[in-house]
């Protein structure tokens, strides 16, 4: 009986252990269009593959450098209210970002130590996205755990 209870164990446990994929997007960059199609699409045709693999995928993004103006609560109060392009299309790509968070439950990280160089404070940020020290530390957290690292920049 041991062995039986014994071998269903390690069978549930491979089972679940390939069950999941991970991956951490290092987001830089400033560039709307690199934005949506790298993450707001790429994310939903990457979990849409993993499902109909029976997987789930866990997605986190680490955003710092020209990538923190898709967070804010209201670009028009910050440095960013010059850049037309996402003031143009803002409330729609906010809406599409929520949706990341809520039905797709991807973990938004924001790089804390860049934020004062564009002038931004937490309450300048919206809710979902957890502020953390600097982003090397939610890139070295998150690899540590296992997830595949995917740059997002400008280059």
């Amino acid at each position: 009986m041991k062995k039986i209870l014994l071998l269903l164990i390690t069978l549930s446990t491979l089972i679940f252990a390939e069950s999941s994929a991970k991956v951490v997007y290092d987001l830089t960059t400033d560039n709307i269009k690199a934005f949506e199609r790298k993450i707001l699409k790429a994310i939903v045709a990457n979990k849409a593959y993993y499902e109909s693999k029976l997987k789930e995928l866990e997605v986190t993004v680490v955003i710092h450098g020209g990538a923190y103006r898709y967070f804010t609560v209201d670009p028009s109060k910050t440095e960013y209210k010059t850049d037309k392009t996402l003031l143009a299309d803002y409330a729609n790509l906010k809406k599409r970002i929520k949706i990341m968070s809520d039905t797709y439950d991807v973990e938004f990280l924001m790089c804390g130590a860049g934020m004062p160089k564009h002038g931004l404070k937490a309450k300048d940020i919206v809710k979902y996205v957890k502020i953390i020290p600097n982003s090397t530390i939610g890139l070295i957290d998150r690899q540590n755990e296992g997830y595949a690292y995917i740059p997002v920049g400008d280059k």
